[in-house]
């Protein structure tokens, strides 16, 4: 698995990242989302890259089975903290594994699940397709897989909302930059993702917006208080709207696709 890039950073991701109102808007938004989708509870689902389990372990709470892969022990250290903060009927729903998602399948036995989850991952890998590939085979007949990745289309908004004009002329034509956990990051389309995973037998269904207000207000210089439950709630609603309709989810840095497995 080499080298543990997120062992410098797993307190920044996982208590600073997620806790601020940007990690809410993310987790709800998504949240929200995947249960327009999901088979009912207890279906079972693999979130691969799953990190400290932001987004699988409301899912656990919600009656799923979990099961969090990811590379980083680190990462998985922190998911386990967490883990021991949740009632034992939770944390009995929740198995944690240690491996890269491109061996995903050899690493789980060629276990299936009603659904497969990648959310925050393609961004750091060079090309995309084998860990499309992976998602699409774990993935049971009939099965949901979930993808959420940077915009290629959008890639201009953060630099011109941080009044870095220059870097924004040329983020018309990138597809790179450097995130605000400073680790470089890479972004794909809709499209290209969605085409992937036709390739594969997996028919995407709809695709989100994630982030956008949220975005705007936080790179415009805005300061965003986490402790203000009801500005964090009402903004998130406002964020899930905008998510589901055009031309709202078009200029969101990251888009949310899902797609179904065909059945065999």
């Amino acid at each position: 698995m080499g080298e543990d890039i997120w062992a410098g950073l797993v307190d920044q991701f996982a208590e600073g990242a997620y806790a601020s109102v940007k990690g809410h808007v993310r987790t709800y938004v998504l949240h929200q989302q995947l249960l327009e989708h999901l088979p009912s509870a207890p279906a079972s689902v693999l979130d691969v890259g799953g990190g400290a389990g932001h987004q699988s372990f409301p899912l656990a709470e919600a009656g799923y089975d979990v099961t969090l892969l990811d590379p980083s022990q680190a990462m998985l250290d922190k998911a386990r903290q967490r883990l021991e903060r949740l009632p034992d009927d939770v944390r009995r729903r929740v198995t944690l594994v240690q491996a890269d998602g491109e061996k995903a399948e050899e690493a789980l036995g060629g276990r299936r699940f009603d659904a497969v989850l990648c959310h925050g991952v393609l961004g750091y890998l060079e090309d995309p397709e084998a860990m499309v590939d992976q998602l699409c085979r774990c993935a049971a007949s009939g099965g949901l897989v979930s993808i959420m990745t940077a915009n290629a289309k959008a890639m201009a908004v953060r630099p011109a909302l941080e009044r870095r004009w220059d870097d924004a002329l040329a983020a018309f034509d990138s597809r790179r930059e450097v995130g605000v956990l400073g680790v470089p990051g890479r972004a794909d389309t809709v499209e290209e993702i969605g085409e992937l995973l036709r390739s594969r037998g997996v028919e995407p269904l709809r695709w989100y917006g994630v982030w956008l207000f949220a975005d705007w207000l936080e790179f415009g210089g805005t300061e965003l208080d986490p402790g203000d439950s009801e500005q964090t709630a009402a903004m998130a609603a406002a964020e899930l709207e905008a998510s589901r309709r055009d031309p709202y989810r078009q200029l969101s840095r990251v888009f949310h696709l899902v797609g179904r497995k065909h059945p065999a």
